[in-house]
């Protein structure tokens, strides 16, 4: 009888999962509305090449950086957008932040469109092309800045040169918001932010950098997907600090603080963060899940019983998958002796965590003093910031956002993601819980990897796509 009951409800479970897995079907989303958007590709070609020209490299040793690029940068932008700089107004906030003002037909709250003009710095010798040449070849612009972020920057300054020509005039005020120390968390930023903040100012929606238009980045979705960060991780940069008497290596205790700190990096990457799941990751799952095959949908449909499968493909998986899951920890320094035979009186070994959720940089570091147990051995926070609040998606500009990439790439599917770096727009979220981070452009793998590495370029078809989204999008504002 007992069996009997056994068997009866193992049917019922597998009844249940396998209904709700046909039940996970797409939800209805935005759909292309056909609007034609023409643009003046040769010119932005040419305007961008100038700005890859501007040196605006960014260096923590303010010693290291050439403030006349910047200079030259500032003054380039009224030489190629006259329209703007006659009838918007400009101010410059913070050690090199531009904020531009357009006044809208309306009072109401504005919506503000973020970026950044200072760059990485490069190794030239490992390019293939000069990177601040601003060149052209075969349909594809090189240089330092075209994908992260003078191109959406282009973007923006193209879109609003046009519709200013054309006599438009948004609804509602429209803020273009430009910091020069993005790529040094400097405090250029959060002191636009504190202008808004002091006027009284709470924009109804914020767009920085961030996801973009990918393909083959979700299990069983073989669509593009137009990803758009509603929320970003934490960082911390922590370190394990050990000492010792030293010595002669001819006599050594039986564990070295060296051993010591490398027991304490393999009991870290032993014992992983637990895991998290977030209203941007769940929001994801929900969306792009219901486009994936059906032995995934099961998956996706029932996370309620399967969440502890799908943590541990992530986990296997290590990468994107795994971040999106969990505070992450990347042991990325070590410090010790300088001789072979010289047992050193102090060594370290420094890591990098990105913080999720309800993580913060004080619970992390008591997670890591738990883990390793050994109180000879000091946790020490070098810096750090907490997780980003999460931004709305039910809301109308959330909707004006979604339509606007729709329009632009037409067969992508539009979605929340965790947006697993740092950005200056995780300043706005004291302001406005509608903080949405997405480069309008659509990026190959191979594309993503040149973000801070070498041979950075972007298709001219590409850059132009992104001033068509920067219309659609203003026109709607």
């Amino acid at each position: 009888m007992i069996l009997w009951i056994l068997l009866a409800a193992v049917i019922v479970f597998l009844a249940v999962i396998l209904v709700r897995a046909a039940m996970f079907k797409p939800k209805p989303g935005p759909k292309p509305s056909g609007e034609q958007v023409t643009v003046d590709e040769e010119k932005t070609v040419q305007d961008m090449a100038e700005m890859i020209r501007c040196k605006t490299v960014s260096y923590n040793d303010e010693s290291l950086i050439d403030k006349a690029e910047f200079k030259k940068f500032q003054e380039l932008l009224p030489k190629i957008y006259p329209e703007i700089h006659s009838r918007l107004t400009r101010q410059f906030i913070g050690v090199n932040g531009m904020l531009y003002h357009w006044k809208g037909k309306e009072e109401g709250r504005p919506v503000v469109l973020m970026s950044h003009y200072d760059v990485v710095p490069v190794e030239e010798s490992q390019w293939e092309k000069p990177a601040f040449a601003g060149i052209v070849e075969d349909g594809v612009l090189w240089g330092r800045g075209t994908l992260d972020t003078k191109g959406t920057l282009c973007g923006i300054m193209e879109a609003a040169e046009q519709l200013l020509k054309e006599g438009f005039v948004p609804e509602h005020d429209i803020y273009f918001a430009f910091s020069g120390q993005e790529e040094i968390n400097g405090p250029s930023c959060p002191s636009i932010v504190d202008w808004f903040e002091q006027n009284g100012i709470s924009p109804a929606m914020v767009v920085d950098e961030g996801g973009a238009v990918v393909e083959n980045v979700f299990p069983g979705v073989s669509r593009e997907c137009a990803l758009i960060g509603i929320a970003e991780k934490g960082l911390t940069n922590i370190e394990f600090h050990a000492k010792s008497n030293g010595g002669h290596a001819s006599m050594p205790p039986v564990h070295t603080i060296v051993g010591e700190l490398a027991k304490a990096v393999t009991e870290v990457e032993n014992h992983p963060f637990p895991r998290q799941l977030t209203k941007p990751v769940r929001e994801m799952l929900d969306i792009l899940g219901r486009h994936s095959g059906f032995l995934y949908r099961v998956i996706f449909a029932n996370l309620w019983c399967f969440e502890g499968l799908f943590d541990k493909v992530c986990k296997k998986s290590g990468g994107e998958l795994n971040a999106m899951m969990r505070t992450t920890c990347a042991m990325t320094k070590m410090e010790g002796g300088k001789a072979y035979n010289v047992i050193p009186p102090m060594a370290s070994v420094g890591m990098n965590l990105r913080l999720i959720g309800r993580d913060t940089v004080e619970s992390a570091r008591d997670y890591l003093s738990r883990t390793i147990q050994n109180p000879d051995i000091e946790v020490r926070v070098v810096e750090g910031r907490n997780p980003s609040a999460e931004s709305d998606t039910s809301c109308r500009e959330w909707e004006l956002l979604s339509q606007a990439v729709c329009d632009t790439w037409t067969e992508a599917l539009v979605s929340p993601y965790l947006m697993m770096a740092c950005s200056d727009s995780w300043h706005y979220c004291r302001i406005t819980d509608r903080v949405y981070k997405f480069s309008a452009m659509k990026l190959s793998k191979e594309e993503r990897g040149m973000i801070h590495g070498n041979n950075e370029r972007v298709p001219v078809k590409t850059l132009a796509k992104t001033v068509e989204f920067y219309i659609r999008l203003m026109k709607r504002c």
